[in-house]
């Protein structure tokens, strides 16, 4: 056991200096933060969930202490007590008791894990947001302003259209002999009146984007995290493969059917995202989390149907090529199929003695 807490404690020193050198700000640094959970899901599917808390609390404390407290704190919740939980629940197992071999382990099934992903990934948001601004009205001053310039940039791109203007009209009325009506009556005033309209128009319209865009911020930004754990879940587990360090066998991925109760969290947060302050920022969360939870259970689920269809690859390969080109519409069709695909609950095994 002393083996294994110090190396998840060299683990977790690994994990705190890819976390700090976000600090620097640059593509690098980000690059390499994006990797900061990896030592601790590693050192946790292959040695124990005691090493990746070790990570936990070494990483956590070398960066309170030698940065600043409120960045160990900031790694803790939002990366490495997320990534010591699920590296945590991957390995829980029981012995079956089926009537199967005496030894055989019954592991975690993927499907909760899944939903525990989605799960963690809005709860670590929640926590990064609440260090970072316990005061709610503030932290929504933020997210609008942050809201704000990204819209800016689009309308400077040309991606958010600005209202159309009205020319003004300076000419004469029809059969006048006034030889002063042919000159132009002073169009600076005009164009200046309507350039300050078409501007407050714009104005608007950006206030109403950044506003929605706030407002919807903890979804997408939730639904990204449980992206990125998924992916960080899998490549550790298959780096710790490859070293032949992994406890549990590798699963049916293809299989994996979150449980109906994923359904009732889902239900609940879209409840939860009526109430005011943090508590409706976690629906919104939620609501982020499990839909890129289903969206990965449907892609499963296309994966497992076609098991033995001709033509498998180019199947594969088109909806793969759909979901880039269409930029997220085809997700939308993902995450539906995948919510039909748990409450339908028709890919489980049926129970020994079934016709």
């Amino acid at each position: 056991m002393t083996k294994d807490l110090s190396v998840g404690a060299g683990a977790g020193l690994v994990a705190a200096l890819l976390f700090g050198v976000l600090l620097k700000a640059t593509a690098l640094a980000i690059l390499l933060y994006l990797l900061a959970p990896l030592p601790i899901l590693i050192v946790g599917l292959g040695w124990s969930h005691r090493a990746a808390l070790a990570a936990v609390v070494s990483g956590a404390l070398a960066l309170a202490l030698f940065i600043a407290p409120s960045l160990g704190l900031a790694f803790a919740a939002y990366l490495a007590i997320p990534a010591w939980w699920l590296a945590y629940l991957a390995l829980l197992g029981r012995p079956k008791v089926d009537g199967t071999a005496e030894g055989t382990i019954e592991w975690y099934p993927t499907g909760r894990l899944l939903a525990w992903v989605a799960g963690t990934a809005a709860l670590a948001f929640i926590a990064i947001a609440v260090i970072a601004s316990p005061d709610y009205d503030t932290f929504r001053a933020q997210l609008t302003a942050m809201s704000r310039r990204v819209v800016q940039v689009q309308v400077q791109r040309g991606r958010i259209p600005p209202p159309a203007q009205t020319a003004p009209t300076n000419e004469a009325p029809t059969g006048t002999t006034d030889p002063s009506a042919e000159k132009p009556a002073e169009p600076a005033a005009p164009q200046a009146q309507g350039e300050a309209q078409t501007g407050e128009k714009t104005d608007d319209l950006a206030s109403e984007v950044a506003d929605a865009l706030a407002t919807v911020a903890p979804a997408i930004a939730a639904q990204g995290l449980t992206i990125l754990f998924t992916f960080y879940l899998w490549a550790a587990a298959r780096i710790v493969q490859i070293s032949g360090r992994l406890l549990r066998p590798w699963p049916d991925l293809p299989s994996t059917v979150m449980p109906r109760t994923a359904l009732l969290v889902f239900a609940a947060a879209l409840t939860l995202a009526m109430v005011p302050g943090y508590p409706g920022a976690l629906g919104i969360a939620l609501i982020g989390a499990f839909s890129a939870a289903f969206a990965l259970q449907g892609l499963a689920a296309f994966h497992d149907r076609s098991r033995g269809r001709p033509g498998r690859f180019a199947l594969l390969a088109g909806l793969y090529v759909l979901l880039f080109l269409t930029q997220g519409v085809a997700m939308l069709a993902l995450i539906l199929f995948g919510i039909a695909d748990t409450a339908l609950d028709r890919r489980r095994p049926k129970p020994r003695g079934d016709a």
